[in-house]
This record gives structure tokens, sequence and C-alpha cells, in this order.
């Protein structure tokens, strides 16, 4: 007995020598690097984070599933990114209201010291729980434009008419630099341009990969934003890795309006660049 509770007593250690270093170890394999760059000020300029209302992960027509929403680091990162140069940060979505977290992207070993910053501030949390309905927004009014993406996304960004038209209508106004990160790139498949055509043909765009998603088990999501931006005429870029859920890629087209990231590790730069290029129109 002494022997079997020494071995289980290892077990515990080694276990949790584990779990303490896993965040360590997911990081360093990919997950959520951090990206250098100058300190940027933009005060009086003002940006626009846009997440989905959908909060389960449910095949097209059923009404129940796992809870899922926008992946909590794609609307922080850039929300603090932006905030903390100086910038006025709305929060939207398309229908308004609540703007459901994935519970799972608050697990210990994925969450980023970003979605801690918003699990203790009280004025992030109002903006989710009661965001802005994009309707009732001028887009033009917006420096920065920045979508989030996560599973929820993928059941209503890119069905939003009303959000391609905004999008649209944004572009023309030639002020906002527009962005998005993983799934929240499907906000971009129903803007068009002055001619009718999808104003993402023949631009560099990059959003999550087929291949993650398959990696990852999800097949029953309606729209895949890979497949939705080649649909669309984007020259879909992207990067790979031994799983693409440790890959990052930042894409910027040629007019440099549109700022895009592969997935979620690509939201320090996509934010960063965006407010880079936010600041040369500023200038």
């Amino acid at each position: 007995m002494k022997k079997l509770g020494l071995v289980v007593g290892c077990l515990a250690v080694l276990v949790g020598l584990f779990l303490a270093a896993l965040p360590t170890l997911l990081h360093t394999a990919g997950l959520h690097p951090t990206y250098p760059g100058e300190t940027i000020d933009l005060s009086g300029k003002r940006a626009l984070v846009i997440a989905t209302n959908h909060g389960v992960l449910n095949a097209p027509g059923e009404t129940t599933g796992n809870p899922t929403g926008v992946m909590a680091s794609e609307l922080t990162i850039a929300y603090y990114k932006f905030l903390d140069a100086g910038m006025e940060v709305d929060v939207a979505s398309v229908k308004g209201g609540e703007i459901p977290i994935d519970p799972q992207t608050l697990l210990f070993m994925i969450k980023t010291p970003e979605d801690n910053r918003f699990l203790d501030d009280p004025d992030l949390q109002a903006k989710v729980t009661n965001s802005k309905r994009i309707d009732d927004l001028d887009f033009a009014g917006y420096d920065i434009i920045f979508m989030s993406g996560g599973w929820g996304a993928a059941y209503d960004l890119g069905y939003s008419q009303v959000l391609g038209d905004k999008i649209s209508d944004a572009y023309a106004a030639r002020t906002p630099i527009i962005g998005s990160v993983c799934h929240g790139a499907l906000g971009l498949i129903n803007a068009r341009d002055t001619e009718g055509a999808p104003l993402i043909a023949g631009r560099r765009i990059a959003g999550v990969t087929n291949k993650q998603l398959e990696e990852l088990g999800i097949k029953i999501t309606p729209m895949h934003p890979e497949t939705e931006l080649r649909n669309a005429g984007a020259i879909y870029e992207s990067r790979s890795a031994f799983l693409d859920f440790f890959a990052t890629h930042v894409a910027i087209d040629d007019e440099r309006r549109f700022v895009t990231g592969q997935n979620q590790n690509s939201a320090h730069e996509t934010a960063y660049k965006m407010m880079v290029l936010a600041a040369e129109v500023q200038g």
C-alpha cells in the first residue's frame, strides 16, 4: 500500500507540473505569440470591434449544441491594443446585445493576459453584455473597424447583408482601416464595390484555414472562411504548421486598406498593423 501511495503521489506531482507548464508549452509552440512594436498614439481616434451574437455550436437547422461564441482573445487583444493607444473603442454585433464568449477559450491553458484583464474589467464586460447594433452605427465615423472570429461568427457575420453594406460604405468613405482575424473575415464577403463586385476580389486576405477546422474536428459550422474567401475572389493567404492551430499569418492588401489575420494567433500583429496604417492616415 505504501508503494502504491508513493506511485500515486508521484503521478499527481507529475500531472501538476505538466498542467502548470502547459500554458508556457502551448505559447512556445505558437499559441498567442506576442508581437513587438513601437507605441502608437491614436488619441482622438475611434475603433469599432465587431463580434458574433451566436452562442451554440449546432448543425444548420438545429438549436442545441455545445456553447460557443467569440474566441475571447480575438476580441480582447484588439480591444485593449486600441484602447491603450488612446482610442475610443465601441463594441458591436449584428443584432446588438449580448456577445457570447466561447467558454473553452477562457480555459487556463489558452486564455491570454488580455482575457484576464477582461475578466477584471467591468467596462468591457458591460460592452460585451450590451453591445451596439451595427444597424445603428455609422461605420464611416470610425478610423478602425475590426471583426473578431470564433465559431459563432460562422453563423451570422457572413449572412448579414447589413454588415456587408456597412463595410462597403466604410470603404467608400476612404477613412477606416478594415480588418479581421479568423472567422471575422466572413464579415467581408458581402461587401461590394461601386460596380457591385465583391470588394475583396483580387485582394490578399487571410482567414482560418480549412486544415485547421479539420484538425479541430469542426465540420458542422455553415461557413468556412477559406472556402468563402476564395469564392468571393480573394487572393487567400495562410501559413501552415504541424497543426494550423499553432500557425499565424497576417495579410495586408496592396491598397493598404485591409489587414486580416489567419487565426487566433494573429490578433496582436493584426491589431498593431491596423494601428500603423491608421496612424499613416492621421499623418
